[in-house]
């Protein structure tokens, strides 16, 4: 044999072996895996979190109701929503509680820190975080049940 042909057989049973892997395992896991060394100012990993604390959903109103982490508080940055009402809620709750979590979708989405930093302004006495990884992390984690029909 010729060394393109042996070059194709191995490529042949190296893609038939991955592909019987996936089959029977799945596909690599993709958990977020949240190091404290490297959290930006203001940030917070799920591990870190200690309850209570109140839980503030920054996303857009029809995913806080179709998946938020039950007993959250919705408070996003859409200009259609009424900022005062949000603010109302939460600053009824943080006086409570003055230990807040603010959670938007991703590790890659800033809207949690803005709306953590919002509430700063509002009284700097208030511990508010944002959680590193959002909502993926508490779905990584088991804490929320995604009924979106999203991976």
């Amino acid at each position: 044999m010729n060394a393109a042909v042996q070059m194709m057989v191995v490529v042949g049973v190296a893609a038939a072996a991955a592909g019987g892997t996936y089959l029977v395992k799945g596909p690599p896991g993709k958990a977020l895996v949240c190091d404290p060394a490297t959290l930006k100012p203001g940030e917070i990993c799920l591990e870190q979190v200690q309850e209570p604390v109140v839980w503030i959903d920054a996303r857009p109103r029809k995913d806080w109701q179709a998946n938020g982490l039950p007993g959250s508080i919705l408070w996003n940055l859409d200009g259609a929503e009424d900022a005062t009402a949000f603010e109302a809620e939460a600053m009824q709750k943080l006086f409570e509680n003055p230990r807040a979590v603010v959670y938007c979708s991703n590790e890659d989405c800033g809207v949690s820190q803005q709306v953590a930093e919002k509430i700063r302004k509002l009284d700097p006495d208030f511990d508010v975080k944002a959680l590193r990884g959002g909502w993926q992390a508490l779905k990584d984690a088991g804490r929320i049940k995604d009924s979106s029909g999203t991976p």
